[in-house]
């Protein structure tokens, strides 16, 4: 297994309540050149927690930092007129908590991270901080 040091939390960019699936996602990644979804999960509207690329592979969502982390996605990102707004459902909320409690329960020297603290970009489009991690 990798050693895990980090865990960056992103956000699809997609508009508040559009769905999106794992396969979605694989194909705008693979249409970018990955060879398959860069993340290793993601979080849908309803809370459910999809898995996207094997952990024990390096991911492809954060330049420079996807050695050694995981990647997790929740569907959403934007308010109705396209502009980065915290859009996650309460039940995102809860499974984006829960998912980070066990991988920290699993990787408990890995820290917490939001995709804009290594980009110049809004994603997730909220503070991880207030996770609480």
């Amino acid at each position: 297994m990798r050693k895990i040091n980090r865990i960056i939390i992103h956000c699809t960019a997609t508009k508040a309540g559009r769905r999106t699936t794992v396969e979605e996602i694989d194909r705008w990644h693979r249409a970018r050149g990955f060879r398959c979804i860069g993340y290793h999960y993601v979080i849908y509207l309803d809370g459910s927690v999809v898995r996207g690329r094997d952990e024990s592979e390096a991911g492809a969502h954060c330049k420079g930092f996807n050695a050694n982390s995981i990647g997790v996605c929740y569907v959403g990102g934007l308010d109705a007129s396209g502009k980065p707004a915290d859009t996650r459902t309460a039940a995102q909320k809860k499974a984006l908590v829960d998912l980070v409690g066990r991988l920290k329960k699993r990787f408990p020297s890995a820290t917490v991270h939001g995709h804009n603290e290594f980009a110049a970009k809004a994603c997730p489009c909220f503070d991880v901080r207030s996770l609480g991690f």
